[in-house]
């Protein structure tokens, strides 16, 4: 299960020359305000990882220059329009620190994962070595309490409950359901990994904009929903998907013996499919491609998809929900089309 890197329905990918490419959002003020927010905290990004040593900046910056969809500080420049102060300096900051953290967990994450490529180029790990990686994603960490220093202790306070939910997320993970409910260990893991971030980025985005508190709370809740509606949909599409479509080769998390929502429905499924399955699928596939054409199709034929799926309309009615609550506008408009895209990639 990854880190929430999937393909995003509006994709931000960033030039090598940190420069963002322009994204359309239905509305020519508000694509105006997004894209010159997203250029200011590439910006501010790129100057606060270039302080420090060569042989330290050269780390950093390794993944920022690979590229990367920018969603959360899209989210947090679109959730600041509904505060007096869209945009702000403030703003740029805070939607800097959620990337910059993003940013660090991938170094991390390529670690413990062993993995040996990022955004098309070498893992940091795989270019260097995991100490390197790891002091890499450290440094990113400093970055982000330099900059938040700026932003106050209310903002201190947030960021520090959200820097342990993520953490306890990766911890969960690692440590494994045990002789817990296999299916709610998933949910908190994509709750605490992968929601808590887009979350935050929502939260802070229309608190530095001067937003309404019950505003704050209902982009952070729908942060939360999307988060996890993105990460669920990736699994699927992992398991489902045509490689033509999606560019990608179904079964990777299968491969490593990270059994997902829609495999975890599948080995409870009752059927005769669901039985051949529970004694075919007891560890990682590895390199047994054989086995891994023969998963995937008995997955196909349990209800695996169709209840990952209920799950993901549930999350998207709850996100949903809460846009309900904010004021009626383009950026509303935005956050709405961005909820439906999310799900529309499943196919």
């Amino acid at each position: 299960m990854s880190n929430g890197n999937g393909t995003s329905p509006i994709t931000q990918v960033t030039a090598a020359d940190g420069t963002v490419p322009h994204i359309e959002l239905g509305d020519a003020q508000l694509t105006s305000a997004v894209n010159s927010g997203l250029q200011k905290v590439e910006n501010l990004l790129r100057s606060e990882l270039q302080q420090g040593e060569d042989f330290v900046t050269e780390k950093v910056l390794h993944l920022a220059k690979a590229g990367g969809k920018r969603f959360r500080p899209m989210f947090a420049l679109i959730a600041s329009q509904y505060g007096s102060e869209p945009g702000s300096d403030n703003v740029v900051r805070a939607a800097t620190i959620v990337e910059m953290t993003h940013l660090a967990t991938l170094y991390h994450d390529d670690v413990m994962d062993e993995a040996d490529m990022r955004r098309g180029v070498d893992s940091a790990n795989a270019r260097w070595d995991n100490s390197i990686a790891i002091l890499a994603g450290d440094i990113l960490l400093a970055n982000v309490s330099r900059i938040m220093a700026q932003l106050g202790t209310d903002t201190v306070l947030h960021f520090a409950e959200t820097f342990h939910d993520l953490v306890t997320g990766q911890m969960r993970e690692t440590i494994g359901a045990r002789d817990g409910d296999k299916v709610e260990h998933y949910m908190a893991v994509i709750k605490e990994k992968t929601g808590v971030l887009i979350a935050s980025a929502g939260y802070l985005g229309a608190l530095h904009a001067g937003a309404p508190k019950p505003v704050c709370e209902a982009l952070h809740a729908f942060g939360y929903d999307i988060g996890m509606v993105f990460q669920i949909v990736d699994d699927i599409i992992d398991i489902f998907s045509d490689p033509k479509q999606s560019g990608k080769n179904p079964g990777t998390d299968l491969r490593e013996g990270v059994f997902t929502l829609p495999v975890l429905y599948a080995l409870a499924d009752t059927s005769a499919a669901g039985a051949e399955l529970r004694e075919k699928l007891t560890g990682p596939i590895g390199d047994n491609d054989e086995l891994l054409v023969e998963v995937l199709g008995l997955i196909e034929k349990t209800d695996g998809r169709e209840r990952a799926l209920a799950d993901v309309n549930r999350l998207l009615e709850h996100a949903n929900a809460q846009l309900d609550s904010l004021p009626e506008g383009p950026h509303t408009d935005a956050l709405r089309t961005l909820a439906a895209m999310t799900v529309a990639r499943v196919g």
